[in-house]
């Protein structure tokens, strides 16, 4: 039997980008998600783990305390850059528990997890009713273009059709966007609080505005005027600088390995629900410290598949996961970290190939994406 496991999807070996268009694409696994459903349930893991999130919460808690109480203690002095790269993780490990809320995954009932959801991603400066609305679309249409907003154009390009459009500065940066792609992470941080205010001002409708408006502030006050009072004014936007910037790149090469360089789905696309997640997802390998590490986004997979379970299931489930997908000729597609990162790289710069000057000769350029 041949094994269905890959490391490296097609889609960064040969052609830019590898597009499915449906069905013809595809074989049709109507029944699939409904075999491994099944299976994952028989065996318990869709039941809510309390003690595991009441352990990562203190964790988290216990991690905050320790780097105020270094904040206090150091005082005037340069180490203070240390406890903003702490702080900018913690966040991000904050962002992580926020997420699985959202998901459900944490508390019991679905309304009091929205609940915690909010508050943890409005205590880290974002806005949890722009976040929902884009990972819900996420979720739904993964790598979809026009239906997944996580591969719309924003600074870099994810699909060709953008890069060609670039114009600019923007362009400049395409064309290279791949090597770019991880010190731009440094602004990451600053786009997501950003994004979330421009959403709550602009918006409409917005559910929970005034409270996540409310947050946001609260939260950048608690972190700001501390460190602005109480250090010398350049070390004091020293410190913001690296906060925002780890804190941006910890969220970013922990979401990059997801789905940059899998498969891109054409718009009109109707595909059965474990197709579309299993094929558009990678894995991370690495075992407990990776799943630490990410957040439990290590599995985007089972993820996908199973956005309610918890962090502490997924191991389990890749495996039923793993073997349906071999015993059916699913590709299942995994690979180490730093791989990941190199293939999202690879991938982004053969996209950004699409923004080179319109008046290369066009056989060079040809013979570039060969």
């Amino acid at each position: 039997m041949s094994t269905s496991t890959v490391t490296e999807p097609t889609s960064t070996l040969g052609r830019v980008r590898q597009t499915y268009s449906g069905n013809a694409d595809f074989p049709p696994m109507a029944k699939a998600y409904r075999s491994v459903s099944q299976v994952v349930k028989e065996m318990g893991l869709l039941q809510r783990t309390p003690r595991f999130y009441s352990f990562v919460a203190a964790g988290i808690a216990l991690a905050l305390g320790g780097a105020i109480t270094g904040f206090i203690l150091l005082g005037d002095s340069w180490f203070q850059l240390l406890i903003a790269a702490a702080l900018g993780i913690i966040f991000t490990q904050i962002g992580f528990l926020g997420h699985e809320a959202a998901h459900r995954q944490v508390l019991s009932s679905g309304p009091a997890n929205f609940r915690l959801a909010r508050i943890l991603i409005g205590s880290i400066g974002m806005s949890y009713s722009w976040w929902d609305n884009k990972h819900t679309k996420h979720h739904g249409n993964p790598n979809q273009v026009g239906k997944d907003p996580d591969i719309a154009v924003d600074t870099i390009s994810f699909v060709e059709e953008d890069a060609a459009k670039s114009r600019g500065l923007i362009r400049l940066i395409t064309r290279k966007q791949g090597w770019l792609f991880f010190p731009l992470l440094t602004l990451l941080g600053l786009n997501l609080h950003l994004q979330g205010l421009k959403y709550l001002v602009t918006k409409k409708g917005v559910k929970g505005r005034w409270l996540e408006l409310a947050l946001i502030v609260g939260r950048l006050a608690l972190v700001l005027v501390p460190v602005f009072l109480l250090l010398p004014l350049g070390m004091a936007f020293a410190f913001a600088g690296v906060q925002f910037a780890v804190f941006g790149v910890y969220m970013g090469i922990a979401f990059a390995p997801n789905h940059k360089g899998m498969p891109i789905i054409d718009p009109g696309a109707r595909l059965d629900f474990f197709t579309k997640q299993v094929r558009t997802s990678r894995n991370v390998s690495g075992g407990w410290w990776v799943t630490w590490l990410l957040g439990g986004l290590n599995y985007q997979v089972e993820h996908h598949l199973f956005p309610s379970m918890s962090r502490l299931h997924l191991a389990k489930a890749r495996s039923i996961v793993r073997d349906y997908c071999i015993s059916n000729d699913v590709p299942y597609t995994e690979t180490t970290l730093l791989r990941s990162y190199a293939i999202v790289v690879q991938y982004l710069n053969r996209v950004g190939l699409a923004a080179s000057d319109p008046f290369d000769c066009p056989a060079v350029t040809q013979f570039q994406r060969a």
